[in-house]
């Protein structure tokens, strides 16, 4: 399963093509990136080592944020008080250097099944959670990471510095073969779903941050970020110039500018009683072992009910994930230009009429899969402002509710224009107006 990765700043070495000399060079700065996310197959051990490594990653956000907000509190007091001073000095010197600060108050941090690069990236997180605070002011300030059910800690793939080309087969983290990777403390590990493409340029394509991670339903997975010097697009046959229009609506996933529809699957609402029963269940499991005053983690009725509803979920996802990404790479190869109406879910899902639709039908993660893949193939993919695409007529321009007329409600499936008597299909229409929007745009 593809994905796209957030860059980091990790320093690798490249070499100059007038001699042997190397200039450092950051994975941002190299001019083409990649995600992929493959499974893998730890054994016991390394499970274990994965869950340290993991607990450890929240922790030490944790402390940070601790710190921080002790930090905070302790700079409102007004009066000059010896011991607040030498408290606020202590707070900012680990602040300041909290690899070493943190470590030496808390000596497990030094166990030698502790990835050092997981300790550098769960800092390097919390300073970004503020610097996108700063630059966002949306998602708040960073708050404390509870412990769940999921696991997930990164690292960073180090090339030493004889490595005069690195790869994916020479770094701290390198793939073995097709099916084996070598991690930092955890070893070698088999792994599935590395596309065929990357494998085929393992010289030429450098590993930064890796993401090891585990899901609610006990799956582990491996995401590593990707640059390369040459371009990840994947050449395809050449065809006639062809351009399409799409309309993402409730009713039915998408209609396109040719009059094609493509039915909504409602991957939610198809198992929706299974699901709530199933969580009615864990509900109730959880309230005894309350009321006999066990713990959730030790009561396994209450695991067992806790995996049966999330391997739910997760085969509703997969479902959905695949459903998008086949629709999605069908329009990608066969148009050179796919135009789509420009959304925002998060105004969108404020109608509680159309919430569960709308979460359900997943446009914002369609029209992403569309963005990177048009990247990936080099096509073009645009959004347009989707204003009245309904209710304009795509032969004379018409738009109702001018005059005497009334705007189309939901309900209105088809109607005629008043001003040139043409029968439309609401949804066909507004996929003509779309592309008609794209290509002028």
């Amino acid at each position: 399963m593809l994905s796209l990765m957030i860059f980091s700043y990790d320093i690798i070495r490249i070499t100059c093509l007038g001699g042997e000399s190397y200039v450092s060079q950051t994975m941002a700065q190299l001019p083409y990136h990649y995600g992929v996310k493959v499974r893998i197959f730890p054994s016991n051990q390394q499970k274990r080592l994965i869950k340290c490594n993991s607990d450890a990653s929240r922790f030490i956000y944790n402390e940070m944020n601790g710190l921080n907000r002790e930090l905070y509190q302790l700079k409102q007091v007004k009066i000059p008080i010896g011991i607040v001073q030498q408290r606020i000095q202590t707070l900012e010197q680990r602040l300041k250097n909290p690899a070493t600060g943190i470590s030496n108050s808390h000596g497990w941090l030094n166990d030698k099944d502790l990835d050092s690069l997981m300790k550098a990236n769960a800092i390097k997180n919390y300073r970004r959670a503020w610097k996108m605070f700063r630059t966002v002011h949306q998602a708040g300030t960073p708050v404390f990471h509870r412990k769940r059910t999921e696991q997930k800690y990164q690292t960073s793939c180090l090339y030493p510095a004889k490595v005069k080309h690195p790869g994916m087969t020479n770094g701290s983290v390198r793939l073995l073969d097709h099916q084996h990777i070598q991690l930092p403390k955890l070893g070698r590990l088999r792994f599935r779903g590395m596309p065929a493409k990357l494998l085929a340029r393992k010289p030429g394509i450098r590993i930064g941050t890796v993401t090891i991670s585990m899901d609610a339903t006990g799956r582990y997975y491996v995401s590593l970020q990707l640059a390369s010097q040459h371009s990840f697009v994947v050449q395809t046959a050449s065809k006639a110039q062809t351009s399409i229009g799409i309309d993402l609506n409730t009713d039915n996933f998408l209609t396109d500018s040719n009059g094609n529809v493509i039915a909504n699957p409602r991957y939610y609402r198809s198992v929706k009683g299974k699901l709530a029963r199933a969580q009615r269940k864990l509900s109730r499991r959880g309230l005894l072992a309350k009321k006999e005053h066990r713990q959730l983690r030790d009561a396994k009725n209450y695991q067992k009910q806790r995996a049966v509803v999330a391997a739910i979920q997760r085969q509703i996802a997969n479902r959905r994930n695949n459903f998008l990404h086949l629709v999605s790479t069908t329009l990608i190869k066969n148009h050179d230009l796919v135009v789509a109406e420009e959304l925002r879910s998060k105004n969108l899902l404020r109608n509680h009429a159309l919430a569960m639709s709308i979460s359900d039908v997943g446009w914002r993660t369609f029209l992403g899969m569309l963005t990177y893949k048009a990247a990936l193939y080099g096509k073009r993919f645009v959004t347009v402002n989707p204003r009245n695409t309904t209710q304009t007529c795509y032969n004379c321009d018409f738009i109702m509710g001018s005059g005497d007329t009334q705007k189309l409600s939901l309900a209105d499936r088809e109607w005629t224009c008043p001003a040139c008597d043409s029968h439309h299909m609401r949804d066909h229409n507004a996929a003509q107006n779309i592309l008609a929007k794209g290509i002028t745009a």
